[in-house]
């Protein structure tokens, strides 16, 4: 898989893969869950309880993301999930470098 991947309409290239990701995290979805970090902060919380260890909002970004990698494991050429995939890993920076 090379740098390019084909979307509707033409090609998409790796810049426009991370400004489609920035918009999505700093769009709709920021403002119906919140900031990333207090997003990620509650479903640690929530994963935390549940497994019964813990887990860091920036370690729910990584698994966030491995979802994003088996789903590309299936269908290796879903675009979405690349974007995704960028997007996660970008929160989980942002988070662990706060």
């Amino acid at each position: 898989m090379g740098r390019w991947l084909v979307r509707i309409g033409g090609i998409m290239n790796r810049k426009e893969i991370l400004a489609e990701a920035d918009r999505l995290t700093h769009g709709d979805r920021e403002k119906n869950y919140g900031s990333a970090l207090s997003n990620h902060q509650r479903i640690a919380s929530l994963w935390s309880t549940f497994l019964q260890t813990e887990v860091t909002p920036a370690q729910v970004a990584i698994c966030m993301g491995l979802v994003k990698v088996a789903r590309l494991i299936e269908t290796p050429d879903h675009l979405d999930s690349f974007i995704d995939l960028a997007a996660y890993a970008s929160i989980s920076g942002e988070i662990s470098t706060e």
